[in-house]
């Protein structure tokens, strides 16, 4: 059995699913905070088979949760302070997401004018559909 410390102020990130830890380590690029960062791919879960964990040791502040909540809304945002859960934080999907993903449509203006800002609103809610802020284009994720 693997034995990770706990840690005393930061946050745990629950319910990954298997596989996605890294690619929301780059996302909240955790690679720029100075704190400690503990990785734990394909935990065994009994709600979901096998598991990601994400613990950082860090002010929760620091946690962008609209990217969070863009990549996996069903995460677990567990707030730890002086060792113990003190709370646990429901992610929603943002209603704009800034550079994050990129519009994949040749014609869009993102595409040619490189410094402009990547933004995507939340069209449809319900089947959790990003569109460009510019072009209308459909964000489409095979992961989703």
């Amino acid at each position: 059995m693997l034995n990770v410390g706990k840690i005393e102020e930061g946050f745990v990130l629950d319910h990954i699913k298997a596989g996605k830890s890294l690619e929301l380590y780059d996302h909240l690029q955790l690679d720029k905070l100075d704190c400690t960062v503990a990785i734990i791919k394909n935990a065994r879960s009994n709600k979901m088979g096998k598991k990601d964990i994400l613990k950082v040791e860090c002010d929760i502040n620091m946690l962008d949760l609209d990217v969070l909540a863009f990549i996996d809304h069903s995460i677990t945002v567990n707030v730890i302070k002086n060792g113990e859960i003190v709370e646990k934080k429901a992610l929603v999907l943002p209603a704009e997401i800034r550079n994050v993903i990129r519009c994949h449509n040749p014609r869009c203006i993102t595409s040619i004018e490189q410094e402009l800002p990547h933004i995507f609103y939340l069209a449809d809610p319900d089947k959790e559909v990003y569109r460009c802020r510019y072009c209308e284009e459909k964000y489409l994720d095979s992961a989703k």
